[in-house]
């Protein structure tokens, strides 16, 4: 096999979306650094990474300390698979960008609210990353073949999860007596992502649609 991959990667000092034009990667974190960069403040080094580290924008930042957590000496060892996002979009014009679709170190899918664009969000899947490899490259992220469908219990929590990010993007743009009004939601909202994570599969009722007709 020729690899014409490697013919087209950018010269630059980090990797970019056009460095996944090929496909998904998915890479094994050795560390990770601060910059000197406002706007890239983060570099994920891993391994074969030529000095080239990952340096994720602030929605997949949001997703590391979202899955991983805050410490970042502590991912050392970790895996995620990279794709190329080819909606991503700078100055208003499609551009393409780095996006997470799989992690190691998670037991379940995890789905949250992100923002797409001025004033509205969209939801972000991801899935665990089990056994030694990624997707195929050239396929499109999915969950990982023979890996187990999400159970009733993980659908709902993670409903309830995105609810909760969907009502905080959504009053933000109320002003404090609109909040102070919605409080009961936020209430409700709040006590069924607690109840979820009270409960295990055995005492979870189960009475809701399943991930197919959702």
């Amino acid at each position: 096999m020729t690899d014409l991959s490697r013919t087209i990667a950018p010269k630059s000092d980090q990797m970019n979306a056009d460095d996944l034009i090929g496909g998904p990667r998915t890479i094994t974190v050795t560390k990770v650094s601060q910059t000197n960069s406002p706007e890239q403040p983060i570099a994920v080094f891993f391994e074969g990474d030529n000095g080239k580290p990952y340096k994720p924008g602030l929605s997949m930042r949001r997703v590391l300390v979202r899955v991983w957590g805050n410490d970042g000496n502590a991912y050392a060892g970790r895996r995620m698979t990279l794709y190329r996002d080819d909606k991503v979009r700078f100055g208003g014009v499609d551009v393409g960008g780095i996006r997470i679709s799989h992690m190691s170190d998670i037991d379940a899918t995890i789905t949250m609210a992100l923002t797409d664009k001025k004033g509205s969000r969209k939801p972000h899947r991801i899935d665990p990353l089990r056994g030694d490899r990624g997707p195929a490259p050239g396929k499109e992220p999915t969950t990982p073949t023979g890996a187990p469908k999400p159970s009733l219990f993980d659908v709902a929590r993670d409903k309830a999860r995105l609810g909760r990010e969907a009502y905080a993007a959504w009053t933000d743009r109320l002003t404090p007596r609109q909040v102070e009004a919605l409080g009961e939601i936020r209430g409700d909202l709040d006590r069924l992502l607690d109840d979820a994570d009270a409960r295990d599969e055995e005492t979870f009722p189960g009475d809701i649609p399943n991930s197919e007709a959702a």
